[in-house]
């Protein structure tokens, strides 16, 4: 399990978290047995070693009306591949950039308010990349499974 490193108690608060990262201290305390400022000081701890990096609203694309979400598998010269990296960060289109096994390879996640705009992304940033020498894009049709962070 990944959560090994961690003891029974900031296990169980992590778990609660990933179900509702909304919950409250108060009803997390009452769950595995705690008091609130215990809960409150093992959550800002495991904040502070970075072990919880974020709380967040998780949009789904796929259910705002036209909103177009495709996935890119990238390939680039090695003299290329930071410059292609910068340029992805600095577009709002772009979500996710992974740096994968293989020669400078990465998988971008983009997601667009409509095809005209995944269009333009296309022929305005994608295509002008430098240095590229391999690219594939796939549209996704629908989500089957989507794990958000860490599976316990």
């Amino acid at each position: 399990m990944y959560l090994n490193g961690l003891d029974e108690l900031d296990q169980k608060i992590i778990q609660l978290l990933v179900k509702n990262a909304r919950m409250s201290y108060s009803d997390i305390g009452e769950k595995i047995g705690i008091s609130r400022v215990a809960v409150k000081a093992r959550i800002q701890a495991l904040e502070n070693k970075g072990i919880i990096e974020e709380y967040t609203t998780i949009i789904n694309p796929q259910k705002i009306s036209g909103a177009v979400s495709c996935y890119f598998e990238i390939e680039t010269k090695p003299d290329s591949f930071k410059e292609v990296i910068d340029i992805l960060n600095k577009n709002d289109i772009v979500t996710q950039i992974y740096r994968v096994t293989g020669r400078n390879k990465l998988h971008v996640h983009a997601v667009a308010s409509s095809n005209e705009e995944m269009e333009h992304f296309l022929q305005d940033v994608i295509d002008t990349l430098p240095g590229v020498l391999s690219c594939s894009c796939n549209t996704i049709l629908s989500r089957v499974k989507d794990i958000k962070g860490l599976r316990l």
